[in-house]
């Protein structure tokens, strides 16, 4: 330090009004179009199309990817699920490595 000379120097904390990133919110339209496919399901399990089964419409969330399953209504067993479950952690694992080799 030069002799004489006195450095000011400001070190302490301050509030900040940052926020870490948040999710988008979905589109107006995609949420709209959300709401008629649901309508659409209970209009199909209100009719009785499927008997004793039913169709249940599930956002997973997390990643908003649509799930379609066929389900018995007493048993609650799932009969039939669009994408299959397989299929969905499949693109989870995928997505998680994406994620770790990113991060390198």
């Amino acid at each position: 330090m030069p002799s004489g000379k006195i450095f000011d120097m400001d070190i302490s904390i301050k509030a900040s009004d940052y926020l870490p990133p948040q999710a988008p919110a979905p589109a107006a339209a995609h949420v709209a179009q959300q709401r008629e496919v649901i309508q659409a399901a209970r209009s199909i399990n209100a009719s009785g199309y499927f008997g004793q089964n039913q169709i249940v419409f599930v956002m997973e969330r997390g990643t908003n990817r649509a799930i379609l399953r066929v389900v018995d209504r007493e048993t609650n067993e799932v009969l039939l699920q669009l994408p299959p479950e397989s299929v969905v952690r499949l693109a989870e694992e995928l997505n998680a490595s994406s994620a770790l080799n990113a991060d390198k």
